[in-house]
């Protein structure tokens, strides 16, 4: 996570008011959900979810393994004491597609950083962004970036005539639940359209930085080994 990407989460926690519900599926080690719940208000609710199974950490680390997950598990609640927001949080030790459930009611901000893979990405996008408020706010880790990720965009909210897409730092994008008439509705396509060519960048970096090409990832402006985020 940028410190863009940080600013962008804490000022549209610190917009909300008393009486409203932030939702964070794939909290993992609790960086972003540190910065959450130091921007919300007293009065909001703060829920966590994620399973903590060692699953979905990257692309080597796709399979379960509760050895590694408990070890994320520990991580985070150190991570939140740490920060002082331990008791704000509602930590929900579920995949995604099991906690529906366990969140009543409507969701002010939603923020989506779970498995990147399309089917589980697309199902946190359209499932989870249906119970987004009217004027409510998502946000979505990897957009642009993991190919999973920007094919769920493709799917869902680029031709939804209920996402206005705001912008995005880097590969955080955020969106808008309104309803959107024909004219804005293809504005919104294009200006999501607009982002592909950064995608494929991030796309062709992602192979150069595994094959350890180096030097052609500068020749693309990328100047360190981290992947691009």
């Amino acid at each position: 996570m940028t410190d863009d990407q940080a600013r962008r989460l804490y000022d549209r926690a610190s917009d909300l008011g008393e009486g409203t519900r932030v939702v964070e599926i794939g909290s993992f080690r609790g960086r972003s959900l540190v910065v959450l719940a130091s921007a919300a208000a007293e009065g909001i609710e703060i829920v966590s979810i994620d399973p903590h199974a060692g699953s979905d950490r990257g692309p080597q680390e796709i399979e379960a393994d509760q050895e590694r997950g408990d070890d994320d598990h520990s991580v985070y609640n150190r991570n939140l004491t740490a920060a002082g927001v331990r008791d704000r949080v509602v930590h929900v030790r579920k995949m995604s597609d099991e906690a529906l459930d366990d969140v009543s009611g409507e969701i002010d901000l939603l923020y989506i950083d779970g498995a990147h893979r399309f089917g589980p990405a697309r199902a946190d996008i359209v499932d989870w962004g249906n119970r987004v408020s009217g004027g409510g706010t998502m946000l979505i880790h990897d957009s642009f970036s993991s190919i999973g990720v920007t094919l769920a965009l493709l799917s869902s909210t680029f031709s939804s005539g209920e996402w206005r897409y705001i912008g995005r730092s880097q590969s955080m994008a955020e969106y808008r639940r309104e309803r959107l008439g024909g004219g804005e509705r293809v504005r919104n396509v294009m200006r999501q359209a607009a982002q592909l060519p950064w995608f494929l960048r991030n796309v062709i970096l992602k192979v150069l930085l595994t094959a350890k090409l180096y030097p052609l990832t500068r020749i693309l402006g990328h100047r360190t080994r981290d992947w691009p985020y």
